[in-house]
């Protein structure tokens, strides 16, 4: 089983969310994409986003149709902060037989990995899928990750990606760059204005029908 895990704040989802992670299971052909809310992301201060439980509900409403994509909250079952390692070490630890996992981050989100909570032991658990926009110039993790760390890393062209110590992968793989940000779309329905075909039309209305977004 391959399995791809997609994580983020989703606050709401939206379609850029789901047209790269159809094109990602369709590069890698992946049996599914596991979509996981960040529960208390390390980088929100507490209050700034909404409810996981609203989360959740679009997120389900927005995969419900695509028996490929599926809901995880696993960022949720634990207490303290969402961190991507310790997410992944449950992932393995609760489906490992017979599973191959395929991280999946934004460009901007990869440029930071270093920021990260234990990003050198991460990069090692699993293969890790960056998404790029078009024009994107793969210059390698050099510049990116630091030279010593970098050096573990070698280039396989028949991969098209990076082999690390313990085997697994680091792609770039370019996909359909859609600008749409949750952050626009929270904003938008704020100042009163359309959000059709930013999202899909049950979060829109679930968004409408709970007020969400409405007040600062």
């Amino acid at each position: 089983m391959k399995w791809g895990l997609l994580g983020g704040t989703f606050d709401p989802i939206h379609i850029g969310h789901l047209r790269c992670a159809e094109e990602i299971l369709e590069i890698f052909d992946l049996n599914r994409i596991m979509f996981i809310p960040a529960s208390r992301p390390p980088h929100k201060i507490d209050g700034e986003i909404t409810s996981f439980y609203h989360r959740e509900q679009m997120v389900r409403l927005a995969i419900e149709n695509n028996p490929s994509f599926s809901f995880s909250d696993a960022e949720n079952r634990k207490e303290g902060k969402s961190y991507s390692v310790e997410t992944v070490e449950f992932i393995l630890k609760k489906y490992l037989q017979n599973l191959e996992l395929y991280f999946i981050v934004g460009q901007d989100a990869f440029h930071a990995i270093t920021t990260w909570k234990d990003w050198e032991k991460l990069l090692q658990l699993c293969n890790f899928v960056v998404m790029t926009r078009p024009g994107y110039e793969n210059k390698g993790l050099a510049g990116i990750l630091p030279p010593e760390f970098s050096s573990r890393f070698h280039y396989e062209a028949r991969e098209n990606g990076f082999r690390g110590p313990t085997g697994y992968m680091i792609y770039f793989r370019e996909v359909t760059f859609l600008d749409i940000s949750s952050s626009r779309i929270r904003q938008r329905v704020r100042d009163g204005k359309s959000v059709t075909y930013l999202t899909t039309d049950p979060v829109r209305h679930y968004i409408i029908n709970k007020g969400l977004y409405r007040s600062l």
